[in-house]
């Protein structure tokens, strides 16, 4: 049985050019050129569509965790670009950085301990 690795991931809005320019100011700020976002090898397609409301009502359902070495200066990355954190929280396993792209969907930063 093969074990499927994801190398991309389709995200769904009203307004994909808004919405590609925060991803790419906030995670992959050196990032230049056209299609998917690189973010360290895992791909990320931002799509117009118009089955999807313009905010997720639901944004706890699948949130997109990054594992970083420097939480924070991944913070200050993330603080830098003006970013509307949900929760910071030192938690048993380690720190996690909850915030929200301007879709609402949340995303996480994460120093494991």
């Amino acid at each position: 049985m093969t074990t499927l690795k994801p190398t991309s991931m389709l995200l769904g809005t009203t307004r994909p050019a808004e919405l590609r320019a925060w991803y790419i100011k906030a995670l992959a700020p050196e990032f230049t050129g056209e299609g998917a976002i690189d973010l360290g090898g895992f791909l990320l397609v931002i799509d117009g569509r118009d089955d999807v409301e313009a905010k997720n009502d639901q944004p706890g359902r699948m949130i997109i965790n990054f594992d970083v070495d420097d939480f924070d200066a991944m913070e200050a990355q993330l603080n830098a670009a003006g970013v509307e954190w949900i929760s910071i929280e030192d938690r048993e396993k380690g720190k996690f950085g909850t915030f929200a792209d301007l879709d609402g969907n949340y995303l996480q930063i994460i120093k494991w301990k």
